[in-house]
C-alpha cells in the first residue's frame, strides 16, 4: 500500500482536530451520562468504520477488509480495557466528574506511545521475518493464560507503579479539583489525579503489548495498522462512561478475546509458511467469536441492571476540603518575583 506523506498528515490532522471538539466539549468539568456517552460513542464509531468505508472503496476490498479486521481486535481489546479503568477509577475514588480529563490525556498519550510501537513493530517485521513467529508465539500464550485467568480481575492495591510513584514523587493524599500538580508551602506536589493518570498510561502499555502483535496477524500495513488503533482508542473515554457500570454483565468477554488472540497467533503461523488465511474468513471469524461471547454474555445475566464497580470502604484518597483548596499557592511563579519580608519599621 503505497501511502503518500500528505494522506498521513491529513489522518493525523482528522485526529487532532476530533481530540480539539471532544476537548472543547467537556471543557468543564461534569460528570458524564449515559446518553451523552452513547451520543458520542455512535459518532467516533461512525468516524472509524466511515474511514474503512473509504479505505475499502478507494483502495480495494481486501485492504479495506484488514483494516476492519483491526479495528474490530482493536476495538473489542479496548473494552477489557475500559473494565480495568472503572476498577482503577472506582478503587481511588476518582469523582466521575474528573474522570475524562484523565481519560482524555491517557488516550492522548496511548496515541503517541502507540504509534512508536507500531512503528517499530513493522521495522522489526520488514527487517527480520522471524519476528512474526515470536508475535505467533507470544499471542497463543497470552490468550490460553487469559483464558486461565478469566476470573481473575485487577488488583489496584497491588499496583508496583502506585508503589514507585509514591516513593519517588511526593504527593498530597486529597483530589484538588481536576488539578495535576499543586504548590502548597511553596512546594511543589502532585495529585492523586496525576497518579491515577500515570496508571491509566501504563494500563495501556500493557494492553498495547498484546493489540500491536494481534494486528499485525491481519495486517502487514503500518497506515492500517495505525488508524484502526487510532479510531479504536479515540472512542474510549465515551466507552468507558457507556459500560463501565455494565462490567458485571459481560461475564465471557475474556473467555471470546483469549479466543481472538489465539485465532490470530494460529492465523499468523500459518501465514509464514503454510497457508494466508483469506482476509474476508479472518473477519467473520473474529467478529462471529466476539459476537458469541456478547451475546451469551448478555443471555447468562439478563434481568440486572447498571450497577457500578463496589468501591472499597476505605478508599486511598479523598477530595480537598475547601480550606485545602484555599491554601493552594499558583502553581507557576514569574522569574524575579521573590517573597520578601516586609522591611522592620525602626522607632
Amino acid at each position: 500500500m503505497d501511502v503518500p506523506f500528505w494522506l498521513w498528515l491529513a489522518v493525523l490532522g482528522l485526529i487532532l482536530a476530533m481530540l480539539a471538539v471532544d476537548l472543547v466539549a467537556h471543557r468543564r468539568a461534569h460528570v458524564i451520562g449515559v446518553r451523552e456517552a452513547a451520543a458520542w460513542s455512535a459518532v467516533w464509531v461512525a468516524v472509524g468504520v466511515g474511514f474503512g468505508a473509504w479505505i475499502w472503496v478507494s483502495h480495494g476490498a481486501e485492504l479495506g477488509q484488514q483494516y476492519y479486521a483491526g479495528y474490530l481486535i482493536e476495538k473489542s481489546l479496548a473494552v477489557d480495557n475500559v473494565f480495568v479503568w472503572a476498577i482503577v477509577f472506582t478503587f481511588f475514588a476518582v469523582p466521575r466528574e474528573y474522570q475524562h480529563r484523565v481519560l482524555f490525556l491517557g488516550v492522548l498519550g496511548a496515541l503517541v506511545l502507540r504509534g512508536a510501537f507500531i512503528a517499530g513493530g513493522a521495522a522489526l517485521v520488514e527487517d527480520f521475518s522471524w519476528v512474526l513467529y515470536l508475535f505467533a508465539a507470544f499471542l497463543l500464550v497470552t490468550g490460553y493464560r487469559m483464558l486461565r485467568q478469566r476470573d481473575e480481575h485487577v488488583d489496584p492495591s497491588r499496583s508496583r507503579t502506585l508503589r514507585l510513584f509514591r516513593r519517588f514523587v511526593p504527593m498530597t493524599d486529597a483530589y484538588h479539583g481536576q488539578r495535576f500538580l499543586v504548590r502548597r508551602g511553596g512546594v511543589l506536589l502532585a495529585t492523586p489525579l496525576l497518579a491515577v493518570l500515570v496508571l491509566v498510561e501504563v494500563t495501556d502499555v500493557v494492553f498495547a503489548v498484546d493489540s500491536i502483535p494481534a494486528i499485525f496477524a491481519v495486517t502487514d500495513e503500518p497506515f492500517l495498522v495505525f488508524t484502526a488503533n487510532a479510531f479504536a482508542i479515540l472512542g474510549l473515554r465515551a466507552m468507558y462512561f457507556l459500560l463501565a457500570d455494565l462490567v458485571h454483565r459481560f461475564v465471557y468477554l475474556k473467555v471470546g478475546l483469549a479466543l481472538v488472540l489465539m485465532w490470530v497467533g494460529v492465523k499468523m503461523l500459518l501465514k509464514i509458511d503454510v497457508y494466508h488465511v483469506p482476509t474476508a474468513v479472518s473477519l467473520a471469524v473474529i467478529a462471529t467469536i466476539l459476537g458469541v461471547s456478547v451475546w451469551a454474555s448478555l443471555r447468562a445475566t439478563r434481568g440486572q441492571g447498571r450497577r457500578a464497580v463496589e468501591s472499597p470502604a476505605a478508599p486511598p484518597f479523598r477530595v480537598a476540603t475547601e480550606q485545602e483548596l484555599a491554601e493552594v499557592e499558583p502553581l507557576w511563579r514569574r522569574r524575579g518575583r521573590r517573597d520578601t519580608p516586609e522591611p522592620t519599621r525602626t522607632p
